[in-house]
């Protein structure tokens, strides 16, 4: 009965052990969305910051051409729940739904799915006419690649990373869990993060709204 005691307990004792590991490991990547100490707001100096010029900003969501897998509706949502992720920042922001692509005002940024004025990826940015563009058929593609895969998180991420252009991050984050990071550079160089094993675990890394490091530099840079 002693021995069988024992041995329970060190059951016991292992199972604790193992399922604390598994928990810390399972909040990694959370403490890292959460938490920002001032060394940790590096960028890979693609660009340099600045304070956004579009005053009482309004990003205008153009309904149309949206992938199967997306309403209107649901586009819609995500851009309001991105802007909302950012509202922190203190840039004081609107969104509204408009057909017509072809008229805006000095104060907005239309929202439109093309593929070509994407180039290529799954989202652009184009500051200088206030157009922030996401393709159709990247999202179609990720779709067959991974038709088990929820492609709505990506696009968050997608809204939530080229919005935070338009609040005057220009310059890419290094930390793989920012919002505004991306993974390698063009010689290879990887992003930074806490565990690279827990990485590997996530098809998309990257928070889908706006970490407190990407929200410490908004702040910092329209102050």
């Amino acid at each position: 009965m002693q021995k069988f005691l024992i041995k329970l307990s060190i059951f016991f004792l292992t199972f604790h052990i193992a399922f604390k590991c598994f928990s810390e490991n399972l909040n990694l990547r959370e403490k890292e969305i959460n938490a920002c100490s001032v060394e940790e707001v590096i960028t890979w100096n693609d660009g340099v910051d600045k304070k956004t010029n579009i005053p009482n900003l309004t990003f205008v969501y153009v309904p149309g051409n949206e992938p199967s897998a997306f309403s209107s509706q649901e586009v819609t949502d995500m851009v309001k729940r991105a802007v909302n992720a950012w509202s922190t920042c203190g840039i004081s922001t609107q969104v509204s739904v408009r057909a017509d692509p072809n008229y805006s005002s000095n104060n907005e940024v239309m929202i439109i799915w093309n593929d070509a004025k994407s180039m290529g990826n799954i989202g652009a940015s184009d500051t200088v006419h206030q157009r922030l563009y996401l393709s159709p058929s990247v999202f179609k593609l990720l779709k067959e690649r991974r038709p088990t895969y929820d492609s709505r998180y990506t696009l968050q991420m997608t809204l939530s990373h080229e919005i935070g252009h338009f609040y005057g991050l220009v310059a890419h984050s290094k930390r793989c869990v920012d919002v505004l990071s991306y993974y390698k550079d063009a010689s290879g160089a990887e992003c930074t993060v806490g565990s690279k094993e827990e990485f590997k675990r996530y098809i998309e890394y990257r928070s889908e709204f706006p970490t407190a490091c990407d929200l410490q530099r908004c702040r910092r840079n329209n102050q």
